[in-house]
Order: structure tokens, then sequence, then C-alpha cells
């Protein structure tokens, strides 16, 4: 009995393999709500209405999956092109505080139509700043950008904090460690009145159109593609690999960057060093559960945003720990992997 890689995917194989991981993640998950001894049926129907039950609890899961969508394209762009961008949590932060920066000492005095997509543009910037070092380190050292993209997450949380305990900490937060708020006309516009839910929503939808779009129907995004699929037979072919590496650079930790602005701009209005319960790293996951399809990353965003959201309804109501919605992503991850794994290779004997 060996492995052997198919010549050919099927659609339908593409289509069902994330359904089929997921179920399976639910089934194994299923078996630890059991353990704990509450019905995994019931457990499932209090995650679903937990995140979709009431106008509430919707606008909650929508919120939350923003910012998945956003980091989950970083993951998705930079992954495509096998430039492994760890970093997204860092770049992320630097985007956020970049706003407030922006914001409280540069551009506050703006009006609202030219201040908001300047502010967006400030944070997408200060997330290709980030990545671009480890990818500098890449082309001209060959040092793994794994590692030096993951490290500069910790480097990128201590300059925040060291920023809002310093020259951005909000006077008037009562020694509170956070900056400077953003100012009001700075805040983005609701998509729902008396919600969380704003319109970086539609800014996250229309970004995936758009970069599947680039992905699908633009050189940059084949020569991306080849840059993942084959480095070498894409030199060959006359791919820029250097200059592709770096647009993709860009994007990837643009949209990292543009998570935490409109993370900041959207919800909080200002920066503290708990402002993501790990939106950087959560991003990674979205990403391989949608198989770096930026439409997919959608779809599994909103996935991800209803465990966690959900979690919350059914542990107050079956006293099951908040954590086995991690479980439940951890776990999709891993069976979307060996689902991947057969979409490529068929058992022969």
């Amino acid at each position: 009995m060996r492995f052997e890689r198919r010549e050919h995917r099927p659609l339908y194989l593409l289509i069902v393999t994330p359904v089929i991981a997921v179920i399976a993640a639910l089934a194994l998950s299923g078996i630890l709500i059991a353990i704990a001894g509450a019905p995994v049926l019931d457990a499932y129907w209090r995650i679903l209405t937990g995140a979709f039950g009431s106008r509430l609890s919707a606008t909650e899961t929508l919120t939350r999956a923003t910012p998945l969508m956003l980091t989950g394209l970083a993951a998705a762009v930079a992954f495509r092109a096998r430039l492994w961008n760890i970093g997204a949590e860092g770049q992320f932060y630097l985007g956020a505080i970049a706003v407030a920066a922006a914001s409280s000492k540069l551009l506050g005095n703006l009006p609202a139509p030219i201040l908001i997509p300047l502010l967006l543009l400030v944070g997408a910037i200060a997330g290709m700043v980030l990545i671009l070092i480890p990818l500098w380190l890449r082309l001209r050292f060959s040092v793994d950008e794994v590692v030096t993209s993951l490290l500069l997450n910790f480097i990128a949380v201590l300059f925040v904090s060291m920023l809002i305990d310093g020259v951005l900490k909000d006077p008037l937060a009562f020694g509170w460690p956070q900056s400077q708020s953003v100012s009001d006309h700075a805040m983005l516009p609701k998509l729902i009145a008396r919600s969380r839910l704003h319109i970086g929503f539609a800014i996250a939808i229309g970004l995936a159109i758009i970069v599947h779009f680039v992905q699908s129907r633009t050189v940059f995004g084949m020569q991306s593609r080849a840059a993942g699929l084959n480095p070498g037979g894409a030199v060959f072919a006359g791919v820029p690999l250097g200059k592709t590496l770096v647009k993709v650079a860009c994007l990837s930790g643009g949209l990292a960057g543009l998570a935490g602005a409109i993370e900041v701009m959207g919800v909080k209005g200002y920066v503290t060093t708990d402002l993501s319960p790990g939106f950087g790293y959560a991003g990674i996951v979205v990403a391989m559960l949608a198989n770096l399809n930026p439409l997919g990353v959608a779809f599994a965003a909103i996935f991800t945003a209803t465990m966690f959201v959900g979690a919350d309804g059914m542990s107050r109501g079956l006293g099951i720990p908040t954590y086995i919605a991690d479980v439940t992503v951890a776990l999709s991850l891993l069976t979307m992997l060996i689902a991947l794994f057969f979409t490529q290779y068929r058992i022969r004997r």
C-alpha cells in the first residue's frame, strides 16, 4: 500500500473536504462534551443559538469575525506564496497603535471622510513595515521567516506596551495602561444601529472578494501562486521571485495591520495590550480551514467566531468550560490538514 499523488483534484472534492473536516472535528469534540456530562446535541444547539439566537448575539459574532477575516486573508495570501508569515499578531498591534498615534497626535482634526481612509492606510502601512523585516532577512541572509516573524510578535507587543505607558498614555484613564482614544469622528460607522457591528465587516468581505480576484485573474496572482508551487520553476519561467515576495509581504502585512486599525476604529476606540485575544494566530487557523482560499476565509472566520461567541452561552447553560471552543477550532485545523492530504494523494494497493 502506498500514497500516490493525484494528477487532478476534482472540484467536488475541494468543496466537500472542509465540510467533512468540520464534521469530524465536531464529532471528536462531542466525545469531550459527553465526558463532561452534557448532552452533545444540546451543547451544539446552545453554541448556535448563543452565536445567532438574537440580534445582539448575531451582530457580536460578525463583529468578532471581522478581524479574523483580515488576519486569515493575511495568512492565506502569504502562505499561498510560501511566505510563512507567523507575525500577523504583531502586525495587528502595530497597525492599531499607529492609528491611535496618528489620530491623537497628527490627523485628529481632519473631517471624517478624509480621516477614516487615511487612518486605515496608516494602519496597513504599519503592518507592511513590520513584515518587511523578516522578508529582508530571508532574502538577504536566508534566515527562516517563521522564527523571525514569530519573535517579532513579542517585540511589537512590548513596543506597544512602552508607548501606552509613555508618550501615548491616556491621562484620563486613571493610571490604566491604555493609549489615547481616537477622535470620535474617526470611529467607523455602524452597519446596524444600537450594535457594535461596524462597516469594517463590509470592508473585510469586500477585501476577500478583491484578493480572490487578484489571485485568480491577475499576473501578480499567477506569479505569487507560481512562487509557492515551485520557486525554482518560477524563476526559470521569468518570475521575479524577490519582487513578487515583496508584493506578497506588503499585501499580507497590510491586511494584518488593517485588522488592528479596524478593531480600534470600529470597536475599542483605544489600544491596550489585551486588544487582541490572539487574532493573529487564529487567522492562521482560519486560512488553513479555508484551504488558503480568500472567499473560504470569510466562511471560516464566521465559523471560528461562532464557536468562540457561542461557547459562552453553552458554558452558562450546561456548565461546560468555554475551552471546548478552542479545542474544536484546533481539531478543525488538524482534521482539515488530514483531509487536504487526501485531496492531494490517493491510497494505492
